[in-house]
């Protein structure tokens, strides 16, 4: 097993000879996954947590398709975990907060910036965030990764090889559009409504949650009233507006506070706290611990990972997993690794970063439930 994040013929055998492809196109080894633009590329799993390795999440500043081929582990995605195997794709978006445990998890990843599919028509927003893919599905998949990833090696610089890479995306994204949506989770007549005022309140949070946590503020701008932003968000999620607003501020928290060593009196700040006092007591009653608690056992299990190598880092993701997870939810639009089963009422927030739709930021809720076996196929959730 490699552990660079190659596709790898010795976990996935087609890979090196599929039956679209010439005998002769093998599969790109780990060093010809690097490939760089300014708005689209292709690495290797372990290039996105750098030399510090997955000691502490990471931050991500840009779209991400992650695909696994080889290995078994767990993606802790904002403060989730999704188990991993091969055929399991993640959607990443700009803002979240990503760790992989599991040394032998190989996965190759795709890196786009919004530019990348500028005029093309595609909406990557309402993509699945975890899917685990089977049969025809994975087949096809694999097929327009690799193609992408040999494309990006071989021609790394010609205007034409770029408008080609583009497009290539834009045929990754319309593809996994249209696999499938279980269709329990389409809403009836009955919520059409409430899941439109419960998605625009959403862009709208996702763009103001810095500046004010006032559900009144969010219902001016979005011309509608309390009462009306009330009974949407409890129709979809089972929690008020104002909850539905306060998570979103308490998973910025936790993202901050995992990912980077700023001060936490100025995360406060920039979360709208201007005395370090509210901003304890706020992240207290959200999260169930103190932020310097928070961030200390961050502290503590990374350096347990460090003294006891990779089996000490999967027991320190087990451990970090079983505290309070009420600020964060599986990424937008996630459907749980069945780890998760089913969302009716009642989702937590695992939106993207920055605003409105196109930017990489659309908003969706789900409710996690407790980790289970991951399933043949899990299905995309509304």
């Amino acid at each position: 097993m490699v552990s660079t994040g190659q596709l790898s013929p010795a976990t996935r055998p087609d890979l090196a000879t599929p039956a679209e492809r010439p005998s002769h196109a093998a599969p790109p080894s780990g060093d010809d996954l690097a490939c760089r633009s300014a708005d689209l590329d292709t690495l290797a799993l372990g290039d996105l947590a750098g030399a510090a390795g997955w000691r502490r999440p990471v931050l991500l500043d840009a779209d991400l398709l992650i695909l696994v081929t080889g290995g078994h582990g767990t993606a802790e995605l904002d403060f989730r975990p999704l188990p991993c195997r091969p055929g399991t794709l993640l959607r990443v978006r700009p803002g979240q907060a990503l760790r992989c445990v599991g040394p032998q998890l190989d996965a190759v990843v795709v890196r786009w910036r919004a530019a990348a599919l500028r005029g093309l028509g595609v909406n990557a927003d309402d993509l699945p965030a975890y899917r685990q893919l089977a049969g025809e599905d994975e087949d096809a998949m694999i097929n327009e990764v690799t193609q992408l990833v040999v494309d990006c090696r071989r021609h790394p610089d010609a205007p034409a090889a770029r408008a080609l890479l583009r497009h290539q995306l834009a045929v990754l994204l319309l593809r996994l559009a249209l696999l499938a949506p279980d269709p329990a989770d389409a809403p009836g007549d009955g919520r059409r409504a409430e899941s439109h005022t419960f998605e625009r309140l959403c862009r709208e949070v996702e763009r103001g949650y810095q500046r004010t946590r006032r559900v009144e503020d969010y219902a001016a701008r979005l011309g509608s009233s309390v009462r009306t932003l009330t009974r949407a968000c409890l129709a979809v999620t089972g929690r008020s507006a104002k909850q539905v607003i306060d998570e979103r501020v308490a998973l910025e928290a936790r993202r901050l506070l995992a990912a980077t060593d700023e001060p936490i009196a100025r995360i406060g700040r920039r979360l709208g706290f201007p005395e370090p006092t509210n901003f304890g007591r706020f992240f207290t009653r959200e999260v169930g611990v103190s932020p310097g608690a928070f961030r200390a056992a961050r502290d503590r299990r990374a350096g347990a990972a460090g003294a006891a190598g990779p089996a000490g880092a999967a027991g320190a993701a087990g451990a970090a997993n079983n505290g309070r997870d009420r600020a964060a939810g599986p990424a937008h639009g996630a459907r749980e690794p069945q780890p998760a089963g089913k969302t009716q009422n009642g989702r937590s927030w695992a939106p993207g970063a920055g605003g409105g739709p196109g930017a990489g930021s659309a908003a969706r809720m789900v409710r996690p439930r407790p980790p289970a076996d991951p399933p043949e196929r899990a299905r995309r959730a509304e």
